[in-house]
């Protein structure tokens, strides 16, 4: 067993323990999303383990490919759970659609990341299109999950969060993840050679290793209490509540007169 395979094998082993954390911890009430997301991850490897000696280099790229847009797609889903779950302990004073208005927020950032994001199909590939449209996916989930993660810490005191809460936990794992992941995605437009990137692949799968047992070490302990928002936190989440409230009823009279007919 070489060293790539063998990192291949402890990350869906890793995969696996943090499925079944996620289940005794019973973390899919708060983070399902999260809970469906480590599921594909475990299917993803397990299929590769077992099938990956029948694909093609073809093949083998466009399973990856596609697999990689469900697994861009849960990523999203999850970054979005996780901001709206920080804002577990004042949900009931937010204005409904406030989920709708974190994923509006985030996807904004995505599509502004897009411009700046830039790849060239190495000389050994012959999927040009393709190549270039996942390597510039890859950059731009990448730079989103760092600046998700980024913006979560340095916000952690204002919303209360810490390292034991189940959302800084979850944005730590993917922004170490997405930092190398990004470097070596940037890297591929420079280099000539399929030696070099099976090297540089090599080192962001240990990368990842690295993230998933920081998850297993996370889940394995018991979640503490979620805290209150600090004052400055609940004034500043009554205004825009309060503006919000407003600008529904400026849009819409009639939800006064229904308002007090329920009453």
């Amino acid at each position: 067993m070489n060293l790539e395979t063998a990192v291949s094998f402890a990350g869906t082993v890793a995969e696996a323990v943090i499925v079944g954390l996620l289940i005794y911890r019973r973390v899919w009430r708060t983070l399902p999303f999260f809970c469906i997301y480590s599921l594909n991850c475990v299917l993803g490897s397990l299929s590769f383990l077992i099938l990956g000696h029948h694909f093609t280099a073809k093949s083998a790229f466009e399973t990856y490919f596609y697999e990689s847009l469900l697994d861009f797609t849960l990523q999203f889903c999850v970054l979005v759970e996780v901001a709206w779950s920080v804002f577990r302990p004042f949900r009931p004073s937010l204005p409904h659609g406030t989920v709708w208005v974190l994923a509006v927020v985030i996807a904004a950032a995505g599509f502004a990341i897009w411009p700046f994001t830039t790849a060239i199909a190495p000389a050994h590939t012959g999927m040009v299109a393709q190549w270039i449209l996942f390597e510039r996916l890859q950059q731009t989930v990448s730079i989103l999950r760092i600046l998700f993660f980024l913006i979560l810490a340095s916000c952690s005191q204002l919303l209360s969060i810490g390292w034991k809460d189940r959302e800084l936990q979850v944005a730590t794992g993917l922004g170490f993840y997405s930092l190398m992941s990004l470097l070596v995605t940037v890297w591929h437009s420079h280099q000539t050679t399929e030696a070099q990137y099976i090297s540089l692949e090599g080192l962001v799968a240990s990368t990842y290793l690295c993230s998933l047992l920081y998850w297993v070490y996370s889940f394995a302990q018991k979640e503490v209490e979620r805290r209150e928002f600090s004052p400055q936190m609940q004034s500043m989440l009554l205004a825009v509540a309060g503006a919000a409230r407003s600008t529904r009823i400026a849009l819409d009279p009639g939800s006064i007169d229904s308002s007090k007919r329920r009453r």
